[in-house]
């Protein structure tokens, strides 16, 4: 199976045969749900770093203001109603009054002002809260957001994934919140609290008996399991003995778990991660800073064969940084049509004449590890691919996630392939990879190809505070035409995810953010059949 692990966090393979602990299903009346996972969580704690590792699991454990339906619709969780100031300079929740974290203490506008801060400060996205001047508390369940300018992506940053809401009196005790010990034993006020973590191989989550909403969650226990072995991943899920699979995206993979009896499959659930699957440059290592040899791997890399033929047009081709299907998406750029001549034209205007064994220029290209369709096949295929450009490339994989990691936001890489998600919004998910600000050294899914245009600065800086949407969607068009000529990334399609769910799951996680929501609704309806 060929499972993107686009936020991998480490692996640590185990088999499904392997001495992981056996869940029973029928141990209470709740119940309980295994969900299999790629995803390897370095610690539990959202707000410090993105990704579906610590989201899956975070939002569980967390609470956060809001939480979104199927249509993009805010909905009260931990902030009951909320209102913005006519001037969009503010905006004001109002909580509950009976949310508690797992230790007992109350949930109050102060752990929220503290979290909304420390995200501030902490984050990768840091142009998601970057508007945010403050937070003021006038009572215990009242958080004024006070904000440098309007905010319109503010309402989506309130998602469980993005703004977990910590316990102050555990985190506000002066230690760095990356390193801080809670992050592995995680307090939150989500419906369910974590109770064991065994590194590698599987995270159990257990019902929370005083979870602010009546009557939830319906099951008594989530266990997370970690399995690297993707295949043995494939035969649990047709066992039934893995209820939910999420986040698969080999094509051969989804038509073969379409064709088992005891399950439901569907690509529902995603669609407000935007998963983009591209090649990145590192824009500021020769030869990579010229524009033209850039350029020129885009027209050599022939985007049509890759989507048609190795990914057999299950996934939709990208064009820019905005992911297909958005409202916000400009069609109208440089689509970069496989034309050998123009990339060999290009190069040797860059000063990159053919030698006498055909070759031009070697480079080296990465790519995440465990996405085979995703990730190492469009890497293999790049290789044979450019050398008809006269450009060789070597394939470099990485023995896991952290080692691509250290590697890619170091600047230690000429090319690498990548999966990055929009999050719904382009202040949250996309400014983060062009802004010239977002250069940072050592943080992965920051702008790790050192891209740098005053330009499209100016352009975000005025997309992330206007309200109009006919203005921003304007002004975001100018950004994509921009980006794609400069071609800092050659984008390559859409991530194509699909969950499969154990027939008699009921309230099934399929929200705009899937299983990176709070999974309180999700009960058996009818006994799994295992």
């Amino acid at each position: 199976m060929r499972l993107n692990r686009s936020i991998l966090l480490g692996t640590i393979g185990i088999l499904a045969t392997c001495a992981a602990p056996q869940w029973s299903f029928a141990q209470s009346p709740g119940g309980t749900v295994v969900i299999t996972t790629t995803q390897v969580p370095r610690h539990f704690n959202g707000a410090v770093q993105s990704g579906i590792a610590t989201a899956v699991p975070g939002a569980q454990i967390f609470a956060s203001p809001l939480r979104y339906d199927d249509n993009w619709n805010p909905q009260p969780y931990l902030a009951r109603s909320w209102e913005t100031s006519p001037d969009g300079s503010s905006v004001t929740m109002h909580l509950v009054k009976n949310a508690v974290f797992h230790d007992g203490h109350p949930v109050t506008s102060e752990d929220v002002a503290f979290s909304i801060m420390a995200i501030k400060a902490n984050h990768p996205f840091q142009s998601m809260l970057a508007a945010v001047d403050k937070v003021e508390t006038p009572d215990p369940y009242t958080a004024v957001i006070r904000l440098s300018h309007p905010h319109p992506a503010l309402l989506l940053a309130m998602s469980p994934a993005l703004m977990p809401i910590l316990p102050k009196h555990i985190y506000g005790d002066g230690q760095d919140l990356k390193a801080h010990p809670a992050n592995l034993k995680p307090i939150g006020s989500g419906p369910f609290r974590l109770t064991k973590y065994k590194q590698g191989e599987y995270v159990t989550l257990e019902k929370f008996d005083k979870f602010f909403i009546p009557g939830r969650p319906k099951l008594d226990r989530i266990v997370l399991r970690i399995v690297s072995d993707p295949n043995a991943a494939l035969v649990s899920t047709e066992r039934g003995e893995t209820n939910i699979l999420p986040f698969v995206t080999g094509v051969r993979d989804i038509e073969r778990l379409q064709k088992a009896q005891n399950l439901v499959v569907t690509n529902k659930g995603y669609e407000g991660i935007g998963a983009l699957n591209w090649l990145a440059f590192n824009t500021r290592k020769k030869p990579l800073d010229d524009i033209r040899v850039r350029q020129a791997i885009a027209y050599a890399a022939n985007r049509d064969f890759i989507v048609n033929k190795l990914m057999g047009s299950k996934a939709a081709p990208s064009t820019g940084p905005i992911a297909p299907g958005s409202l916000l998406e400009e069609k109208n750029v440089e689509t970069y049509k496989f034309d050998l001549a123009k990339a060999v034209a290009l190069l040797d205007a860059a000063g990159y004449p053919k030698r006498a064994d055909g070759s031009r220029l070697s480079l080296t290209i990465d790519y995440l590890p465990g996405g085979d369709e995703q990730q190492r096949n469009i890497a293999e295929y790049l290789r044979s691919q450019l050398k008809r450009a006269g450009i060789n490339l070597e394939v470099r994989s990485a023995p896991d996630f952290p080692t691509w990691a250290q590697r890619i936001s170091n600047y230690d890489f000429d090319l690498t392939m990548d999966s990055v998600f929009n999050w719904a919004d382009p202040v949250i998910g996309v400014d983060r990879t062009y802004l010239t600000s977002n250069i940072r050294k050592g943080i992965i899914w920051s702008n790790t190809q050192q891209y740098s245009n005053p330009r499209v600065d100016e352009i975000l800086a005025a997309a992330a505070k206007e309200t109009s949407p006919e203005k921003r969607k304007a002004l975001y068009s100018d950004f994509q035409k921009i980006v794609v000529s400069d071609a800092p990334i050659y984008f390559i399609n859409a991530v194509p995810y699909h969950s499969a769910f154990s027939k008699g799951l009921g309230h099934l996680p399929t929200t705009i953010w899937g299983v990176m929501s709070p999974l309180d609704e999700l009960s058996w309806e009818a006994p799994p059949k295992t």
